[in-house]
């Protein structure tokens, strides 16, 4: 893969939406694998026929496309019910991520993943950015602007890897504690950096 990549995620709540919208207003091309993963589970996909095989039809909304949030209600409650959805969806969405890595132009281009170290998507990346924020800012704003209990964002956070690790493993942070203009301050300065590094690496290429 000739492209610079550069690898964005962040906690649910962190703000890694705000940061991809900002780059992509600047031409930067995000392949985004929560778009992804909702492709292959589209109405007469594949992905979509095996849910349907596997917890019936009752999975499906009126219209015949997923009922996302009793579907969501299925994997945090048992966990072989989840194991068995990442072990079908996930070859099916890293497929289409490089599929579309590949073809992307643009000085660099981003794959934006809330899972990126989880499933293990860094090694497809040049660089990563963690958006990162303290664990009350997440359960506040995704409560606020989901709607949903704070019991059910503290499983999705417990579910995920500790922001301890993912610290340790980002090659750069960004710091989303405070207001938006700080945030897009900080990210101007890294997209000159990401273009510069990524311009060195096409060259020396």
């Amino acid at each position: 893969m000739s492209n610079w990549i550069l690898g964005l995620t962040g906690g649910i709540g962190a703000g890694k939406t705000a940061v991809s919208d900002m780059l992509a207003k600047k031409g930067i091309t995000i392949v985004d694998a929560d778009v992804i993963a909702k492709q292959v589970v589209a109405l007469g996909s594949v992905g979509l026929n095996t849910i349907v095989d596997k917890f019936g039809k009752e999975i499906l909304q009126t219209d015949g496309t997923l009922d996302r949030a009793k579907l969501r209600h299925i994997i945090f409650s048992d966990s072989h019910s989840k194991q068995w959805l990442e072990q079908l969806l996930h070859p099916l969405i890293r497929e289409e991520i490089i599929t579309q890595l590949h073809s992307a132009k643009g000085p660099y281009v981003v794959l934006s993943a809330p899972l990126l170290f989880e499933n293990k998507l860094d090694v497809l990346c040049s660089h990563t950015l963690l958006v990162d924020v303290p664990e009350h800012t997440q359960l506040a704003r995704t409560t606020e602007r989901d709607s949903v209990p704070q019991q059910q964002v503290e499983k999705i956070i417990a579910a995920q890897m500790s922001r301890a690790e993912k610290l340790k493993r980002a090659n750069t942070i960004l710091n989303n504690d405070k207001s938006l203009t700080e945030m897009y301050n900080q990210l101007e300065i890294l997209h000159q950096n990401f273009v510069s590094t990524a311009l060195n690496h096409s060259t020396c290429g």
